[in-house]
């Protein structure tokens, strides 16, 4: 648990030249990128400016980050900075992935991550492309973020994306009845909180549908009820504990909102995870169980907040789930293909995340 809004775990410089070092080894781009947009903020001036340099490295690679992906024909467009939303004088944007051949696809919200106070639109980009290339429709959002936009906001944003996605379907090749989210950590929060938080339309939604049909969450912290330290670590996101903001803390939980007709929802978490132990993201696992909800939770071996985000394994069943549910006559581009031998084979995007296959628990 987090005992203060600064209390995370810190990786030392050998580390995190380490992980550079194997992401170059390994012809891993995308794990690297991941690895560097989560680097949580810090108080210690050397470890700011340590990761000043790295994010600065990574932002002077940009354009090689993704070359080679894409093998043969791509399959899919991707277009950029799309206004979805507008709060006073700021625009929120997001990325859309969209099929090339004619259609109408499931899409899928993709939900950055970064404790709702860091991170934007591009850090999930290799689960848009996983996506993608199963043929969804994919948005990856920018939403806005603590300190200066206190919770509710970010919940907020993400329902104002899932509003402009029904209004905008025919315009994105979007099947508007068929649309799930996918996020990872604050992200993977907020899209749990999307599918036990839901309204049909209405007056007070704009009479436009704001539920969704199935999530997955990775690396979810899912109730905010109660904390040792009265909930003081969250003060720079709800500004207050939970002695004086009991009820946005309540409001933040999607365990506490979970009934029988809520959005079936995949978590994985890595069983060494320290920053948001399993037993968090269990919460909500637990009651939707309860509730007679279709859930499922990956526990990803020996694995941390890290390791979890970036383990192709997680994704593809995270993708599975996501298509069972969206996805008409169980038909979706297939993740995988068997050959001959019966072996499998990997998207280019889950083959980028993939550094070694690790086994269901």
């Amino acid at each position: 648990m987090w005992n203060s809004p600064d209390a995370f775990p810190i990786l030392s410089l050998t580390e995190l030249l380490v992980v550079g070092y194997r992401s170059t080894q390994e012809d891993s781009p995308i794990s690297f990128r991941m690895f560097v947009l989560f680097v949580p903020p810090v108080d210690s001036l050397i470890e700011r400016n340590v990761q000043m340099l790295i994010r600065m490295s990574a932002s002077c690679c940009l354009p090689l980050l993704f070359c080679g992906l894409a093998l043969g024909e791509p399959v899919f467009t991707v277009r950029e900075k799309i206004t979805y939303s507008k709060v006073g004088d700021r625009e929120l944007l997001l990325d859309a992935f969209i099929p090339n051949d004619e259609g109408e696809y499931p899409a899928v919200l993709v939900v950055h991550g970064g404790a709702w106070r860091s991170g934007n639109r591009k850090q999930l980009r290799a689960y848009a492309t996983a996506l993608a290339e199963r043929g969804f429709v994919c948005f990856a959002i920018d939403y806005r973020l603590a300190p200066k936009h206190k919770f509710p906001a970010q919940i907020e944003d993400c329902r104002a994306a899932v509003k402009w996605i029904r209004e905008n379907a025919s315009k994105y090749k979007v099947n508007p009845e068929r649309l799930g989210a996918i996020g990872y950590s604050a992200g993977g929060h907020l899209v749990s909180l999307l599918a036990t938080t839901g309204q049909p339309p209405s007056d007070e939604n704009g009479n436009v549908d704001t539920r969704i049909q199935v999530a997955a969450a990775g690396g979810a912290p899912t109730d905010f009820r109660w904390f040792p330290d009265n909930g003081r670590w969250a003060e720079f996101w709800m500004g207050g504990d939970l002695s004086t903001k009991k009820a946005k803390f309540q409001a933040a939980s999607s365990a506490a909102f979970v009934d029988a007709s809520d959005a079936p929802l995949f978590f994985f978490s890595g069983s060494a995870d320290e920053l948001v132990p399993e037993a968090w993201t269990k919460a909500c696992y637990f009651e939707l169980k309860s509730a007679g909800v279709k859930t499922e939770f990956y526990s990803i071996p020996n694995a941390g907040h890290m390791q979890a985000a970036m383990d192709p394994t997680a994704l593809k069943k995270a993708c599975d789930f996501l298509a069972s549910e969206l996805v008409l006559n169980d038909k979706a581009a297939p993740a995988v293909e068997a050959d001959a031998a019966g072996r499998s084979e990997r998207s280019p995007a889950e083959k980028n995340l993939e550094s070694s296959d690790v086994e269901e628990q």
